[in-house]
């Protein structure tokens, strides 16, 4: 017997609760498979268990808030301690009748039988289990549409997140609800943080999309100007998410003997570079500077891994894989910073592919729980919000966070000739406990090296 007990899902996290449970007692689970919704202060999880086993007790009822590490439920080993799904029947006697008995005799009460814990089939094939159907439904995917790739056309949870990945739209942002008609990216995105509902309007673009204009339009007869309104549970947990990542980061520059640097890069060959290689993409496959800039960071810790990994117990513990941290602000305010796994090994088309759909899950709520407790160095981009420079606070128990400005052109000066450049700021702040000045020189140096060859990335 285990138990599966309330993960850390960052290192702000003390509590935990419990919003909805994806499996019951008598479920097969293994490693990997999503079992339960977990709300935090900062977004809600979906909970990875990494154990096989069959579900013998959930401890914790749904609604309940629980300490990390309190026990959620109770685990044995091995195939459940009752009749396999095969050989279950109506019949009282069903453990003297042998399974294909069972199959050829009574068929369809053998159907009958397993209908509590398979669900029926669709068009698409049949869907292995609740959790597949729980992650389609939370990426929007419709599995009558899919055609299953597991054994015997089953929808599995991959041809789900592959779904899921293909629908994201060229420019990563939130998640968003059915269209009916076409809308600009701008004119989504302001629909989304006014809270307008794009189906209801009639465009005014050509071929009737809609546009800025337009979502503005509705928003001054949606949302007039009104006194001053009682605060909403959302902004409840909004403030609390402040309160959590505040305390969080008071600690860490508490604890943390922080040093910064910075370097001013010349982009000229990465912009150049990606300027041919995406003449040969679709533009819903095309890739932005800031996937360079990612790939580049991750990749530089190779010749410094000091700043890859976690200080513990009064050392630090370098991780040979990149966990690559990427902060996102949510759009109900604040910041979350998920993992991209093994980025060090992505190539760029897939980095690409990854990022566009974390940020679209992180801000739709559909995030999971290594991808929560796992970052090794975490990366923030805010150029694209007009910022020239940022330097961030490290988030324990990491060692180092890389940031990025916008990129923009610049006075540059290379064999006494001054041109104008494409650049970026690269910022870092690292951990004098683990690092120094010299090496954070080093591994901005490398950073800048990466840049200069993209088509090595």
């Amino acid at each position: 017997m285990g138990d599966f007990t309330m993960p850390s899902l960052g290192a702000d996290m003390e509590a935990g609760k419990v919003m909805q449970w994806l499996v019951k007692p008598g479920d097969q689970v293994h490693r990997g498979d999503v079992v339960a919704v977990v709300q935090t202060e900062k977004s809600d999880i979906e909970v990875e268990i990494f154990q096989d086993g069959t579900i013998e007790e959930l401890v914790v009822p749904e609604g309940e808030r629980v300490p990390v590490g309190a026990v959620l439920a109770r685990l044995t080993e091995g195939e459940p301690a009752v009749a396999p799904r095969e050989a279950v029947v109506a019949a009282p006697d069903v453990r003297t009748v042998k399974t294909t008995e069972v199959r050829a005799v009574a068929p369809t009460t053998h159907a009958l039988a397993k209908a509590p814990t398979v669900p029926p089939t669709v068009p698409g094939g049949p869907v292995e289990s609740p959790l597949v159907r729980h992650l389609a439904e939370k990426l929007g995917v419709d599995v009558a549409s899919l055609r299953g790739s597991g054994p015997g056309g089953v929808v599995t949870r991959a041809d789900v997140e592959r779904a899921g990945r293909s629908s994201v739209t060229p420019v990563a942002g939130p998640a968003r609800g059915p269209r009916r008609g076409p809308a600009s990216p701008f004119a989504r995105r302001l629909a989304d943080e006014l809270g307008i509902d794009l189906v209801s309007l009639a465009g005014t673009g050509p071929g009737g999309s809609v546009l800025e204009r337009d979502v503005r339009r509705a928003a001054l007869v949606v949302r007039p100007e009104t006194p001053a309104r009682p605060q909403t549970p959302g902004e409840d947990r909004q403030r609390a998410m402040q309160r959590a990542i505040g305390a969080l980061m008071a600690r860490s520059k508490r604890e943390i003997p922080h040093y910064y640097l910075s370097t001013t890069i010349d982009l000229s060959p990465a912009s150049s570079w990606l300027e041919q290689a995406n003449l040969e993409r679709p533009v819903a496959e095309r890739l932005v500077m800031a996937t360079l800039l990612f790939s580049a960071t991750a990749r530089a810790v190779k010749r410094v891994p000091e700043m890859n990994g976690f200080f513990v117990d009064g050392d630090f513990v370098p991780s040979e894989a990149v966990h690559l941290g990427v902060a996102i602000s949510q759009r109900s305010g604040g910041l979350i910073a998920p993992a991209i796994h093994d980025v060090e090994h992505l190539g760029l088309d897939e980095l690409m592919v990854r990022v566009k759909d974390l940020i679209r899950r992180a801000r739709a709520g559909v995030l999971r729980s290594s991808e929560m407790s796992d970052p090794t160095l975490t990366v923030t981009n805010l150029g694209d919000l007009g910022v020239d420079s940022v330097y961030g606070v490290i988030y324990p128990p990491q060692v180092a966070l890389v940031g990025f400005g916008r990129v923009r052109e610049r006075a540059w000066t290379q064999d006494g000739v001054v041109t104008a450049r494409p650049c970026v700021v690269a910022t870092l702040s690292a951990d004098h406990r683990v690092s120094d000045g010299m090496r954070g020189a080093r591994y901005l140096s490398e950073i800048d090296r990466l840049l200069q060859e993209p088509e090595k990335l």
